[in-house]
């Protein structure tokens, strides 16, 4: 890997290329099972949950500073016991697939989640996707589950896999 450094992403600095990234995602993968690009107000909402939610957004710079891949986790169900598990996503730009960067952002989130006190990383997957599949496997992530024919898009259905990775945080978990 040439120069390139992790940052924690900004809505002032990466809104522009995390839109960018996604919409490619949208439009031509089912990496994202949504039909509509994004806008850019949906990345002021976007930040916004992620700040309240106390969640990373880890990025990937080049040594320009231009954005080459992102990551971030999230609330996995709203209901209180859920508190200790979280959803994460990665997505690489699509000129720089291949290169090791998806691997680099879910280390960093995985020692993200350890240091937030997360218990379980759930990953959702396409079931075609062999290569993020494959990624989780070799980072610890184990297979749960497969809900077939939850999903629709580019005229097929589609079947979505859960992968997961149990941490040894908390110390001490609470009900509270």
């Amino acid at each position: 890997m040439s120069e390139h450094t992790i940052v924690r992403c900004s809505f002032e600095r990466h809104a522009d290329a995390i839109l960018e990234i996604f919409n490619e995602a949208i439009l031509h993968s089912t990496a994202l099972y949504d039909y509509n690009a994004r806008t850019r107000q949906s990345m002021v909402d976007w930040f916004e949950a992620k700040r309240t939610g106390g969640f990373p957004v880890i990025g990937i710079e080049d040594g320009d500073g231009v954005l080459l891949a992102f990551g971030s986790y999230g609330t996995f169900r709203v209901f209180p016991a859920f508190k200790y598990t979280v959803e994460h996503s990665v997505y690489v730009h699509k000129d720089h697939r291949g290169r090791g960067l998806g691997r680099t952002v879910i280390k960093e989130l995985i020692a993200a989640a350890r240091e937030n006190d997360v218990h379980a990383m759930i990953g959702g997957i396409d079931a075609t996707n062999a290569k993020s599949i494959a990624l989780h496997e070799q980072l610890g992530f184990k297979h749960v589950g497969t809900l077939p024919q939850v999903g629709f898009k580019f005229g097929r259905w589609l079947d979505l896999t859960f992968y997961q990775l149990l941490l040894e945080t908390p110390a001490h978990p609470s009900d509270g």
